[in-house]
């Protein structure tokens, strides 16, 4: 699907879509629950449906419509699916849900799209093979790969390019039959981390954290159900506020509550640094876009902000340095190669890096561009034409849904000009 995006002013309010992040965590500790457990404003997109037919997959029964589902778990006794897992586009699925294999005896295979079949998951993979699981993968980790329980714990060392890879164990360890010490000699996006540990938290489960370096989890722990709604999603926001910041213009974006574990609330303060004037309310911010003025923005724990601030940074005065994100380079296609090929078609001054880009204040204008099927690089090539000369087409605009259905409607009903 080819999307048009040309500039405009915004103006309005707009309700932000569910957590992607917390709608599949939630799916996954009610799968593993021994009981029935209730999730309102669950988030309807592809990433969360194929999460929801995975979870199936492996024995949970789930019912519901319109965001509210009821999700009968299995009490960690995991079905074996004969046909393999496909998980889509969906990173998070895969790597959250490949420790959990290690649940039951029989194998279970995972797989998905062009995308993920180029992700690798080898840290990981090494890790639970470690702990005693039979692995068969490629030799770079990537999909298809069969993972065979069940793995009793132990100690092991794993870095985390990606925090998925730590989250991933820390959901299944509590189920383990021993205990299990994760060391982590490096960890990206601490703050998703910390968004599995808050479930943790809530669910009782038992665990120490040394300063994230260090993990011990206790076995034969059980989740329990539970009922909870999902919050709305900052990095979905972080698109909207951008836009805001890029044209100028007042937005009040809904939903959004500041003391939720998400990490990339942090996009809204490192927008007031680069000269946003922001509110913030206990369920909404309201931005207004003033002149922006170059700085450098550490994304080591906000990788999935780089392509909207990449763009936002065109539009900052003198230079603005985004800085220690490498991880980046691994979601659903390399961003920082990306968004620098496709923002140099508009005219925009780029130095790639390797973990990062500088941007200099540019002059966009819209031309062809590509998606690259990655809907965080599709919002922002069109949040990019918002304040540029001319239209952007943009291909592959259908990916959007995977995380924010909707989100032409959306841009299209706040536009004022």
């Amino acid at each position: 699907m080819i999307a048009e995006a040309g500039p405009s002013k915004l103006q309005g309010s707009l309700n932000i879509p569910a957590s992607k992040s917390h709608s599949i965590r939630a799916l996954l500790i009610a799968t593993l629950a021994e009981g029935t457990s209730k999730v309102t404003n669950l988030l309807d997109s592809a990433d969360v449906r194929s999460c929801m037919e995975a979870c199936r997959a492996l024995g949970a029964e789930i019912s519901g419509a319109d965001g509210t589902f009821t999700i009968k778990g299995t009490g960690g006794r995991l079905r074996a699916p004969e046909k393999p897992i496909d998980v889509g586009n969906s990173g998070t699925t895969i790597y959250l849900i490949a420790s959990l294999a290690c649940l039951t005896d029989k194998p279970i295979t995972f797989d998905g799209d062009e995308q993920i079949r180029n992700r690798s998951a080898a840290n990981l993979l090494n890790a639970l093979s470690e702990l005693g699981a039979d692995v068969i993968s490629s030799e770079k980790g990537c999909a298809p790969f069969t993972i065979t329980g069940p793995a009793g714990g132990g100690e092991i060392s794993i870095e985390c390019p990606t925090s998925q890879y730590l989250s991933s164990l820390l959901l299944a360890a509590p189920l383990f039959k021993g205990e299990t010490i994760i060391n982590v000699p490096l960890l990206n996006e601490q703050p998703y981390a910390e968004i599995t540990l808050r479930w943790l938290d809530e669910q009782g489960i038992q665990y120490t954290n040394e300063d994230y370096k260090r993990f011990v989890i206790p076995g034969g722990q059980t989740y329990k159900p539970f009922t909870k709604a999902i919050p709305a999603d900052f990095s979905s926001g972080t698109f909207f506020l951008c836009a805001a910041a890029i044209t100028g213009s007042e937005l009040t974006l809904n939903g959004l509550d500041m003391t939720d574990s998400q990490g990339d609330k942090a996009v809204v303060h490192m927008l007031e640094k680069l000269g946003c004037e922001i509110k913030i309310g206990a369920d909404y911010i309201t931005i207004k876009g003033h002149s922006m003025k170059g700085c450098t923005l550490d994304l080591n724990a906000t990788p999935d902000a780089l392509p909207a601030l990449a763009v936002t940074a065109c539009y900052a005065e003198g230079e603005t340095h985004l800085a220690n994100v490498p991880q980046a380079r691994m979601k659903e296609t390399d961003r920082i190669d990306v968004m620098t090929k496709e923002l140099r078609k508009m005219g925009a001054h780029i130095e790639e890096l390797e973990d990062g880009m500088i941007i200099r204040k540019s002059k966009l204008t819209g031309t062809d561009v590509m998606g690259h099927g990655d809907h965080r690089v599709v919002m922002s090539l069109a949040i990019a034409a918002l304040g540029a000369d001319g239209v952007n087409r943009i291909d592959t605009a259908e990916a959007v849904d995977i995380t924010f259905p909707g989100f032409f409607d959306q841009l299209k009903e706040l536009r004022t000009e």
